[in-house]
């Protein structure tokens, strides 16, 4: 069993260890709304539930060099909202083309040929391709690692004000995750698909 020190190693050393161990993890195709009105989109594996009183979500949105905010966080802080819609098989191609770096005026919604829809309760539209999507209002945003001048991440916890789901996914209340398809990422270039399914009971 090898011993890793993190501090004795790159951040990009850790950063491959983290993704290659933490898998698979689920993706966040997030959409936010600029000062401007231009719809951005763009996906994040630094994923998952906070708590379900209130239902709480947390994206990771992890900075660019020198500690400069993506659109994401940027619009989401700024804004707000955001909307949060779960990967799957359906449109992954295109959820990856919004991965592209495209200039703040420009919307990835458009690049990648997405539909645009209006949300119920926030300002910021969703993306109609997707079976699950939910309208999120920023709870906190938390600048995190790196240095206080220069932070690597920010953690955006958003508050679940509004859930649609296709229908066709929706049985007694639970989502079917087979007729979901949901996409996981892995490290480098790979997903994942759902996969062989077992049950375990726990303990009582």
């Amino acid at each position: 069993m090898l011993s890793i020190d993190p501090t004795s190693q790159s951040v990009q050393d850790n950063y491959k260890l983290l993704i290659g161990s933490i898998v698979p993890r689920p993706i966040a195709f997030v959409t936010t709304l600029s000062s401007e009105g231009v719809l951005n989109a763009a996906p994040f594996s630094f994923f998952n539930i906070v708590t379900a009183n209130p239902p709480m979500v947390a994206v990771s949105v992890q900075r660019k060099p020198g500690g400069i905010q993506k659109d994401t966080s940027r619009n989401a802080i700024a804004q707000g909202e955001f909307v949060v819609h779960i990967s799957d098989e359906s449109y992954i191609e295109a959820i990856n083309i919004t991965a592209a770096a495209l200039p703040s005026e420009e919307s990835e919604v458009a690049l990648a040929g997405l539909t645009a829809i209006a949300s119920d309760l926030v300002r910021v539209p969703g993306v109609a391709e997707a079976r699950i999507r939910m309208e999120c209002v920023l709870d906190q945003s938390l600048s995190l690692g790196g240095t206080e001048d220069s932070p690597a991440c920010d953690l955006l916890i958003g508050r679940v004000v509004r859930f649609h789901v296709d229908e066709a996914l929706y049985e007694n209340g639970r989502i079917n995750a087979e007729a979901l398809k949901p996409v996981s990422r892995l490290a480098g270039n790979d997903y994942a698909k759902l996969g062989e399914q077992f049950t375990i009971v726990r303990p009582t």
